[in-house]
């Protein structure tokens, strides 16, 4: 209960540390967003207007700062982020809710299978060390793993969508659909999203296997694996009652970071297949200053990975007793 109550308030003290960062970036960069606005506009547009816009972007620069912070808090906590530059006058609130069903049904599907076949491959090529699945596929894993996902993209595109023209290259599904649940759009959804998520689990998997491979070699020479063979024991419990729920342990931990990393989506993925994902909303709004959106990506971001990682401590500690032993 003592380790909980510590993570918990770790979880408080970080959280609030990243909304405060947040809120003192943008007002130490020059300009505001209504300024960028008019920027866009180079001067076309009469200058009395700025203080409409920041009013509707709701820019108070009168107010106190420490007023100013109380008030971004209370908006923070209640999802009031103000209006999006990029897409005004839409919420942010609305623009996210768009973009994030998208992103986590194309890379946090994609993550879990890579993260779940990665760490049972691993489980095999370590626990059979030598062996034909152990010698090739490292290597080949290793490759994989450095190579960029725009690379890899394009390829898929090359052949799958210009030279087999099997698979769709761009957007989320057919425009000539009429998004609902019927059976054509459903298709047409998961057609276009084979090739950005084999994009994605050819980089990640690689990752998962090698750690899980490295852990599961080193736990077989401890002495609890080899009391558990002197015991009887068959090779499948040892190898999944024993060996494997060790092992994930150290793999929770950075399974937990990319889940949480989720919902920024993988940038060059969805810029690569033009999947309207929030990875790809992140890269319009750094590129149209579009600072209210921005904000609110970084606070979900840091929320969603400082929740991820708080449910990895709390499985480590249901899976390892050694986690719940004071001192």
């Amino acid at each position: 209960m003592r380790y909980v109550l510590r993570r918990l308030v770790l979880f408080v003290i970080t959280l609030w540390v990243a909304l405060t960062i947040n809120f003192f970036i943008p007002r130490l960069m020059p300009g505001n967003p209504a300024e960028a606005m008019m920027a866009r506009f180079r001067g076309r547009v009469n200058p009395a207007a700025l203080k409409a816009l920041e009013a509707a972007f709701g820019i108070n620069t009168q107010k106190p700062l420490l007023q100013q912070y109380i008030e971004y808090l209370g908006n923070t906590f209640t999802g009031n982020f103000g209006s999006s530059l990029t897409f005004f006058p839409q919420p942010v609130s609305q623009v996210l809710a768009t973009a994030l069903p998208w992103t986590i049904g194309l890379v946090g599907v994609t993550t879990v299978v890579a993260f779940l076949v990665g760490t049972l491959i691993g489980l095999v090529a370590g626990w059979r060390r030598g062996g034909v699945l152990d010698s090739v596929l490292p290597p080949v894993f290793v490759i994989t793993g450095a190579l960029p996902f725009f690379w890899v993209g394009l390829l898929l595109v090359l052949l799958f969508s210009v030279t087999m023209n099997v698979l769709p290259n761009a957007g989320a599904y057919d425009v000539t659909l009429a998004p609902d649940f019927s059976a054509d759009f459903i298709g047409s959804v998961l057609s276009h999203a084979i090739l950005p998520a084999v994009t994605i689990l050819i980089i990640s998997v690689g990752g998962w296997i090698l750690t899980m491979r490295n852990n599961v070699v080193t736990i077989l020479a401890d002495d609890y694996i080899r009391m558990a063979r002197a015991k009887g024991l068959s090779n499948r419990r040892i190898m999944y009652g024993y060996a494997a729920r060790n092992a994930v342990l150290p793999n929770l931990a950075g399974f937990a970071m990319s889940l949480g990393f989720v919902v920024s989506g993988a940038i060059l993925v969805e810029y690569t297949f033009n999947y309207p994902g929030v990875g790809y909303m992140l890269l319009q709004a750094v590129n149209n200053q579009d600072y209210p959106l921005m904000q609110a990506m970084f606070v979900m971001i840091t929320i969603t990975v400082l929740v991820a990682i708080l449910i990895c401590d709390f499985l480590t500690v249901m899976l390892d007793p050694r986690a719940r032993t004071e001192g």
